[in-house]
């Protein structure tokens, strides 16, 4: 737990004395009540009291031209309180900078700042805040705010750091989410349970990639026993990373300090903390698949539940399955059945054999098995001749055999194979030297492993295959029509090659080829279960109802799965979920696992069974967690997202205004964000706070109504001044006497080079932008060569948002510039002053280059030095230079070149720091 050892002492010594040097008598130090000076209940603390909408104060007269929000009210009473006064405004070029920097990230461009400062209306500034909140870069700035709290990266962490694939639709979904300016409310229940609450928009479920933000133990939750010890720590311990994120983030509480007792500050028992664990007990981190059409995902929903009620009638005799027009279906499918077999022909194979050391043996039904040893990679070439022309197609039967594994029909030790490429080339009879490839032009299986469908057998990708996990253990059928029809009068060779090389013996076992004549070829019905195949073989009259039923029932799931595998292919979401292919142990939970109270926070001494449920410290929240069905996982988590989001939840308000507070002004009224608890920070303002609270929640949780009001207040227009007096008696500005003078993150420093430099790609969205080469290892952990990658590539000119976050292997550049990491919720960042950063910005290849760029553009600008040097001056700095400046800027290029001297003004404290 996070505690600060000087605020104890202070606590221990002098409970009694106000918050550092001044006289904060108004500001509740822990909780306190004010009439005894005694430490009342926990749950009397500040923040868990009912947020109440305060009197807004009434400035002076002399004074009321400077309040023009309530905001500026608030703080100008308390600055009155004690005895000092605001600081004069900043300059518009200064504002103009600041703002656009706060509030997407980026500079303004020279034209930009010159359009704001040549319009001296009153509105000026305010219209210049309309249009950066209303830019597509406001979306990027605050996305990545929220990603520093979420801890979100593109890999794993831990030992086995795997990269995400699919991580990365979680944070586009913020980006469009914050442009949109969802309600605050709406945002959170969708991160927590967007795919129960709004089960028909795929936007919610790509939201709760928030749950799977935070990094995961591969090699403890898949690669280990199922019922290992080790396997039951990891599961707590990665709730526990869910239930940390979700209520430090949303209610600034640090609920997980009672994970092994309870909580020694804050009003929370072990049980709440165990109940809220087990809100989360039936999801896991995983690759969930959905539709990005809404219309598709709910087509899907729709067949996925009649798949179910057809399935539920197995072995059962039912009415709706002898209707007219069910019997009527099964005749017609017997016809085309007939028809459909008629149209294959299989010739009987003429050579047959393995070139990496397995070893083939024709049968009798004229299939081939692989027996003896099994390499890990092998490609199978097989020659057949048949006397017909117009060929259109090839048909491959896997078929299963008792001397495979699993009874095959791949030799993989759990009967699955991996097909990477068929290809097929044919010559006349008698004349080798004529063969030709065959284009195949489209490729159909009756089943598909996910990610591993048919169609990767003809894409030419060695790295790609078709598979047929889990449905091992059945025959299987893949299709392939050719471009246009092939045949040569007098016979045609046919010469198949079956490529297996995609490695770990996962090679076809017994296999047969067919070929056809027919123009709808992919039509064509693939083998029969056995057991229906019996079925089909009796004569109509002589089949019981049972067995009529069982027909029915097997060909509407068989016309249902056809609708299924025509819908679009689906996408893929990194999730907290249960919805996920199973892979080896790891596989989801059909129910919330059970989830113990740890006696000591020990997986030896299990307690009691935790209850689904939130804090009960909170007797404002009207929403009651309530479950109809505990067992629904999904009851869970939306019953709590309810329970946060509550209209009367005082927590969730205050720390959401606090947040943005804190990152307009570089501190927050509360300077904790993540803890509102007794070990929190005090506020500085707390009427100010429950102000903003209350009017942010009453005015629909609109953020960009929230940041407009933030901006546009004399508080957050004052200069970076100073003030001898009033630096001692408040040296580090809590009460906000000026502007707090900030320095360029990591990623706003990258960014604004690249714009300066002309060089930034605003293209927005998509698959995160490797950095960084990589190479493959003997360990999963890929790694991450950030000296070869090429700083001058398309790729490195994306926004920082969209780069590839490595945990374990993070940028140099931005991690020298305090990028934080990624394993752990930032919502403070670090701001350090080291040589290390100065080397770093003077030696990098990417300031090297940008500044290699922005003197080639200042080249072309001007003829002349002074032109250049104004040029160069007004995108770094926003201003011209001075006449001093003039001459020495001039003589360092003369001697060492325009692009050392861009290098030089990257470097200056004017760029790197925002007044």
């Amino acid at each position: 737990m996070r505690s600060s050892p000087a605020l104890l002492l202070l606590l221990l010594l002098a409970p009694g004395l106000g918050w550092l040097a001044g006289d904060f008598s108004a500001l509740p130090l822990l909780a306190q009540s004010k009439e005894t000076g005694k430490e009342s209940p926990a749950s009397d603390f500040w923040s868990f009291q009912p947020i109440r909408r305060p009197k807004i104060p009434t400035p002076p007269t002399e004074d009321r031209t400077w309040v023009r929000t309530p905001i500026d009210a608030f703080i100008l009473d308390t600055l009155h309180a004690h005895g000092l006064r605001p600081s004069p405004e900043a300059s518009k070029r200064v504002l103009a900078r600041r703002v656009s920097l706060d509030l997407t990230g980026l500079p303004p461009t020279p034209k930009e700042l010159e359009d704001y400062l040549r319009d001296s209306s009153p509105e000026a500034y305010e219209k210049l805040v309309d249009r950066l909140l209303a830019s597509p870069h406001y979306g990027e700035r605050w996305a990545r705010h929220w990603l520093d709290i979420a801890h979100y990266a593109d890999s794993h962490g831990q030992d086995q750091d795997r990269f995400r694939p699919n991580a990365w639709p979680y944070r586009d979904y913020l980006i469009r989410s914050f442009n949109a300016d969802k309600p605050y409310a709406r945002l959170t229940q969708e991160q927590i349970a967007g795919d129960v609450l709004f089960p028909d928009n795929p936007e919610a479920l790509l939201a709760t990639g928030f749950l799977a933000a935070g990094p995961w133990d591969e090699s403890g939750l898949r690669d280990i026993n199922e019922n290992s010890i080790d396997r039951q720590v990891a599961r707590y311990l990665d709730r526990d990373d869910i239930v940390t994120s979700t209520m430090t983030t949303f209610m600034g509480l640090t609920v997980h300090c009672a994970r092994c007792h309870d909580h020694k500050f804050d009003p929370i028992s072990q049980a709440e903390y165990y109940g809220l664990q087990a809100v989360f007990a039936g999801i896991d981190k995983a690759e969930r698949p959905y539709d990005p059409d809404p219309k598709v995902a709910v087509q899907r929903r729709e067949l996925n539940a009649e798949l179910e009620r057809i399935r539920s009638l197995k072995g059962r005799t039912d009415k709706t399955l002898l209707t007219p027009e069910r019997q009527k279906a099964v005749a017609a499918f017997e016809q085309q059945r007939k028809a459909a077999t008629s149209a294959w022909f299989v010739p009987v194979p003429e050579t047959w054999q393995a070139q990496k050391g397995s070893s083939l043996r024709a049968l009798l039904d004229r299939s081939i098995l692989a027996v003896g040893p099994t390499p890990e990679k092998d490609t199978y070439t097989i020659t057949l001749s048949t006397d017909q022309i117009g060929i259109t197609g090839v048909r491959l039967e896997l078929l299963c055999d008792d001397t495979l594994p699993h009874l095959g029909p791949g030799r993989a030790s759990n009967g699955n194979l991996h097909l990477s490429e068929i290809r097929i080339r044919v010559h006349p009879l008698g004349k080798p030297d004529q063969v030709k490839l065959v284009r195949v032009k489209t490729a159909r299986a009756d089943f598909n492993q996910a990610d591993w469908g048919i169609e990767k057998a003809i894409d030419q990708i060695p790295s790609t295959a078709w598979g047929i996990h889990p449905e091992e253990g059945k025959p299987h059928t893949g299709v392939f029509a050719f471009e246009k029809p092939v045949g040569f009068e007098g016979g045609t060779i046919f010469q198949i090659e079956l490529d297996q090389i995609h490695g770990g013996g996962h090679l076809i076992g017994r296999f047969r080829l067919g070929l056809t004549t027919s123009k709808n070829l992919l039509e064509i019905a693939a083998p029969l279960p056995e057991p229906i195949a019996a079925l089909l073989a009796l004569p109509e009259t002589q089949r019981a109802d049972l067995q009529r039923c069982e027909l029915s029932r097997w060909l509407w799931e068989n016309q249902l799965s056809r609708e299924w595998d025509s819908l679009p292919p689906q996408s893929r979401i990194y999730c907290g979920t249960n919805q996920f292919p199973s892979e080896g142990s790891f596989r989801p939970a059909t129910t919330p696992r059970p989830v113990h109270i740890l006696k000591r926070g020990e997986i030896s001494r299990p307690g009691a069974l935790a209850t689904p449920a939130a804090l009960e410290a909170l007797a404002e929240v009207k929403t009651a967690f309530v479950l109809k069905n505990p067992q629904d996982e999904g009851q869970r988590r939306g019953a709590l997202a309810k329970w946060i989001t509550d209209r009367e939840n005082p927590l969730f308000w205050r720390v959401l205004v606090n947040r943005i507070w804190h990152y307009h002004f570089g501190k927050g009224i509360v300077d904790t964000p993540n803890d509102f608890g007794k070990m929190g920070g005090p506020p500085s303002h707390p009427e100010l706070l429950d102000w903003l609270a209350t009017e942010f929640r009453d005015q629909g949780g609109s953020l960009k109504k929230l940041h407009k009001m933030i901006v546009l207040s004399s508080t957050y227009r004052q200069a970076v001044s100073s003030n001898p007096e009033a630096e001692q008696k408040d040296a580090d500005n809590r009460l906000l006497w000026r502007m707090n003078r900030g320095r360029l993150d990591a990623e706003s420093l990258r960014d604004s080079v690249l714009r300066i430099s002309g060089r930034l790609d605003e293209k927005m969205y998509g698959p995160p932008v490797k950095h960084f080469l990589t190479q493959p290892g003997i360990h999963v952990t890929p790694t991450a060569d950030y000296e070869q990658f090429d700083v001058d590539s398309p790729e490195a000119s994306r926004r920082s948002v969209y780069r590839f976050l490595f945990r374990t292997r993070p940028d140099p550049l931005l991690e020298a510039l305090d990028c934080p990491d990624a394993s752990q919720s930032a919502p403070v960042r670090n701001t350090s002053v080291s040589a290390t950063q100065a080397l770093v910005l003077w030696n990098d290849k990417f300031i090297l280059k940008q500044s290699e760029h922005l003197a080639k553009l200042a080249e072309q600008s001007a003829s002349d030095s002074a032109g250049r040097l104004e040029f160069i001056a007004q995108r770094v700095l926003l201003r011209n230079p001075t006449t001093e400046e003039v001459k020495l800027w001039g003589e360092y290029a003369r001697h060492h070149g325009w692009a050392n001297l861009c290098r030089v003004l990257f470097n200056c404290s004017e760029f790197l720091f925002i007044d």
